[in-house]
C-alpha cells in the first residue's frame, strides 16, 4: 500500500502509540495544564475536592492535546518542509489524516465531558473555544496570513490560568485575566527567538514568520522590547495583590534573566544564541507560574 493511500484510509504499518502521543505535544500540554493549575489554586477556595479539580484539569489537558493533534493534521505541508518537523507523524505519512482527526475528536470530546461533569458549562465552552482559537484561527489563517500570526493568535494559548480559574469558580473575573496578559505577552518573545533560529526552514515553508518578513534584526528588537514589557506585566499580580513578595522576587530575577538573554542576542552579529533565549523562556514561565503557586502557598500558611 502508498503512502498517499495511508494518508486517505489509515495509518502505516510502523505507527505506534507513540506516534499519537507525539502529535498531542505531550510537553506543551504539560506547562499549559501547569498554568491552569496555578489558576485553580489562585481561586477562591469552593470547597471543591481535589478529584474534581484534577478530573477537570485532565479534561483542560485533553482538549489542549487535541488541538495540537489538529495542527499536526492542518500543518503537514508546512512540517514535510521544515527540518524541525519533517519527521512528524502526519508529515510523514505514518498516521492518516482520518485517523488523526477520530483521534482528536475522542480525545477532545473526553476533555469536553469531563469538564461539563467536573467543573461546569462555561469552563467547558471557553476551553473548546481556545482549541479552535489554536487549531483553527491561528493554525489554518492567521499563521499563513501575517507576521504578526504570534502575537494575535498568542491569546489561544494564553487561556489556561483563566480556565483553571473558571473551573473552580463558574465565572470569570479580573484576577485571571492577568495571567492572560503574562503569557500572552511571553509568547512573541519565546516563539520568535525559534523562528529566528529556524529561519531557514520558515523561508522554505513559506511562513512569514516575523525574521522573514522583517529581518532578523528586526525580530531581535522586538523580543527585547517585549521581554521589558513582560518584565512590567509580570509585576502586575503582585500589585493588586494577588501575590506576595516572593512571586514578586522571583518575578525580578526571572524577568532580568530572560532581558539579559534577548540584550545578549540583540547585540550578538549573528543569531546563535536564538536557541539559548528560546529555551530560558520555558524555564521562565514554568518557573513564574511555580512561584505563583509557592507565594500563594506560603500566604495561607502564615
Amino acid at each position: 500500500m502508498s503512502k498517499a493511500i495511508y494518508w486517505q484510509y489509515g495509518d502505516s504499518k510502523d505507527t505506534t502509540w507513540r506516534d499519537y502521543l507525539a502529535m498531542c505535544k505531550a510537553k506543551v500540554v504539560l506547562m499549559l495544564v501547569l498554568t491552569a493549575w496555578v489558576g485553580v489554586a489562585l481561586a477562591p477556595d469552593m470547597g471543591r475536592s481535589w478529584l474534581l479539580q484534577a478530573v477537570s484539569l485532565l479534561g483542560i489537558g485533553l482538549l489542549s492535546a487535541a488541538a495540537a493533534v489538529i495542527n499536526h493534521i492542518v500543518d503537514r505541508e508546512i512540517d514535510m518542509k521544515m527540518a524541525r518537523t519533517r519527521h512528524r507523524p502526519v508529515a510523514r505519512g505514518r498516521v492518516s489524516e482520518r485517523n488523526g482527526f477520530m483521534f482528536a475528536a475522542l480525545i477532545g470530546g473526553l476533555g469536553f465531558a469531563a469538564l461539563v461533569s467536573a467543573a461546569n458549562w462555561l469552563c467547558a465552552i471557553l476551553t473548546l473555544m481556545a482549541l479552535v482559537g489554536y487549531a483553527v484561527v491561528y493554525t489554518l489563517f492567521l499563521k499563513r496570513a501575517t507576521p504578526q500570526n504570534i502575537v494575535i493568535g498568542g491569546l489561544a494559548g494564553a487561556m489556561p490560568p483563566l480556565l483553571g480559574w473558571v473551573s473552580e469558580t463558574g465565572q470569570l473575573a479580573a484576577a485571571p485575566w492577568l495571567l492572560v496578559m503574562i503569557i500572552f505577552t511571553w509568547t512573541p518573545p519565546h516563539f520568535w527567538a525559534l523562528a529566528i533560529a529556524r529561519e531557514a526552514d520558515y523561508r522554505r515553508a513559506n511562513v512569514p514568520m516575523l525574521p522573514v518578513t522583517h529581518g532578523i534584526d528586526f525580530c531581535k528588537t522586538c523580543i527585547l522590547a517585549y521581554t521589558v514589557i513582560l518584565a512590567l506585566v509580570c509585576i502586575l499580580p503582585y500589585l493588586i495583590g494577588m501575590s506576595g513578595l516572593f512571586y514578586l522576587l522571583s518575578a525580578v530575577i526571572l524577568n532580568g534573566v530572560f532581558i539579559a538573554y534577548a540584550w545578549r542576542l540583540k547585540r550578538e552579529q549573528d543569531h546563535r544564541s536564538a536557541m539559548a533565549v528560546f529555551k530560558f523562556s520555558i524555564v521562565h514561565l514554568m518557573v513564574l507560574f511555580v512561584a505563583l503557586f509557592i507565594d500563594k502557598w506560603m500566604f495561607y500558611v502564615a
